[in-house]
């Protein structure tokens, strides 16, 4: 299993701290008892003694936080800032580093909208129910782009790359300047708010000299307070259709006629690909099937497909915009799409003025998604592991290929997608888990570390990844030994010499060398 190093405060070093922090925030925002030890703890953990924190602070002004860092770092306190803490799947709202106090921004909930240019302001703790019934109540000009499961923050899930389905999908691309507290307590506004009172904060990326909102994503350099989002207007038309296909084999000519169309801008979402379970997961359960450890039998899932009329994959492709120009688009969707003669082929339409159906594709809000963590019921749950791959037929089949067969050699159910952008793809592959069975779970360790070494041979890296992977991940961008990574450790060394500001994620720098050195300590 992964090791996990301990934070090193005394506890006459944490009392002081705690006061000082109560002095800030109010005793009734601080969070140090084992219940709330247990509330901000990782509810997938494949180890439950791993990145356990000590506690919770939870402010809820930009002022506050200055106040914190500055606490923080006198005592030799690791922070771990959160937006919502629903990073389900990669760590939830644990630390990396066991002991370290969760800074929980989930207090803070402003929303400035820019109606005309169709941008919004937001604090962190604001979430994707919050910002849709914001813009509902201001007659939907805008839509939201949203993640499978949508309890979570909106600028969190932004910060860790997280994706949707409709044009907007790939949230962190639509960041657009920042505010962000460092280490020693500054406030720093990126881009074009380094400009007191600008006017054009959201509305231009650059700003003069180095971008900076991307270096904050997946970093431990700052903590966010704020960060401008673009928003999708309410599109004069939506049209699609949904499709399934019914063999493993139809993967590759499914992407390699996907993919020009999305090159080519013809489709500007970014559809997903997903397998038979992971429609399946939030239908039924397993012991509805069968009672066999291991993976599922091709006769169990071929029992399960038909009674759910699905195909072995499914997809749905979507066209935004004026309607005229979707007719056209749609007449080559379906053209291409008959060429492959799918399973089944579901068209839908959608006109401004409709009722709107409530799905990831109208940027609705959902978690029904999450039902795949019961699974196998009881203490059920869910881990990724997510390489990107090149947009290519060949390039994914030979990945399905091998995952599947390291899926069946660890006994586990196979539930994956591929996620397209623009230029790649996003193998999204879901463990899913049953934490009342030790005998699975003694295996989810060594099967990540094999999906982790096998995608290194063909020089695919994952894009997030759980904290207990984090290290693991970071050395395998290994170009002329490591020089990235060296490159994120002095920018954190210079920025964070203390190491205050959730130290160990996305492997900057290395949490086992700073408990040695007593940084925190």
């Amino acid at each position: 299993m992964p090791s996990s190093t301990r934070h090193t405060t005394s506890p006459e070093q944490m009392a002081a701290a705690r006061r000082s922090f109560a002095a800030v925030v109010g005793a009734q925002n601080l969070f140090f008892d084992a219940q709330d030890q247990e509330a901000y703890a990782d509810a997938f953990a494949v180890d439950d003694n791993l990145h356990r924190p000590a506690g919770a602070i939870a402010p809820d002004t930009v002022e506050q936080i200055q106040a914190i860092v500055r606490i923080a770092a006198e005592h030799r306190i690791a922070l771990w800032p959160i937006s919502r803490g629903k990073n389900l799947g990669y760590g939830g709202s644990a630390p990396v580093l066991a002991g370290s106090v969760i800074l929980d921004l989930s207090r803070m909930k402003k929303i400035e909208y820019d109606e005309e240019n169709g941008t919004v302001l937001l604090e962190p703790g604001v979430g994707f129910y919050d910002l849709y019934d914001f813009l509902k109540a201001r007659g939907l000009k805008h839509w939201l782009s949203t993640p499978g499961n949508s309890w979570g923050s909106v600028i969190g899930n932004a910060l860790d790359r997280g994706v949707g389905y409709t044009p907007y999908g790939e949230h962190t691309t639509k960041l657009c300047g920042m505010e962000v507290v460092l280490a020693d307590g500054t406030l720093v506004r990126t881009g074009m708010g380094a400009l007191t009172n600008s006017p054009t904060w959201q509305l231009y990326r650059f700003g003069f000299g180095p971008a900076w909102d991307q270096m904050f994503v997946q970093s431990n350099f700052g903590i966010v307070t704020k960060a401008g989002l673009w928003l999708m207007p309410e599109p004069e038309s939506l049209m699609g259709m949904d499709l399934e296909f019914d063999k493993p084999d139809d993967l590759g000519p499914l992407i390699d006629a996907i993919a020009p169309l999305r090159r080519e801008g013809v489709l500007q979402q970014s559809p997903t690909i997903g397998n038979w379970l992971r429609a399946a997961a939030i239908l039924t359960t397993r012991n509805e099937w069968t009672d066999q450890k291991g993976a599922l039998s091709d006769a169990v899932i071929a029992a399960i497909r038909k009674k759910f009329q699905m195909g072995w994959w499914g997809v749905s492709l979507r066209l935004y915009g004026r309607e005229t120009i979707n007719r056209e688009a749609y007449a080559i969707l379906e053209r291409e799409m008959n060429k492959l003669k799918p399973l089944s082929m579901k068209p839908t339409n959608w006109k401004r003025g409709d009722p709107l159906e409530m799905t990831g594709w109208t940027g609705t809000p959902i978690t029904f998604p999450m039902q795949n963590a019961n699974w196998h019921g009881g203490r059920g749950g869910h881990i990724g592991f997510s390489p990107v791959l090149p947009q290519s037929g060949s390039a994914a089949m030979a990945q399905f290929r091998r995952t599947y067969e390291r899926y069946k050699e660890y006994g586990m159910d196979y539930q994956a997608s591929f996620a397209f952008g623009e230029r790649h793809l996003i193998n999204v592959n879901a463990i899913l888990l049953d934490k009342d069975d030790p005998a699975m779970m003694a295996r989810v360790d060594p099967f990540i570390r094999a999906l982790v070494a096998d995608a290194k041979a063909q020089g695919y890296g994952e894009y997030r990844t759980h904290l207990d992977y984090m290290d693991l991940v970071a050395s395998t961008y290994d170009f002329n030994d490591g020089a990235l990574g060296k490159l994120n450790d002095r920018v954190k060394a210079a920025l964070d010499p203390h190491g205050v500001i959730a130290p160990g994620k996305s492997g900057i720098g290395s949490v086992t060398r700073q408990a040695q050195a007593g940084e925190p300590s």
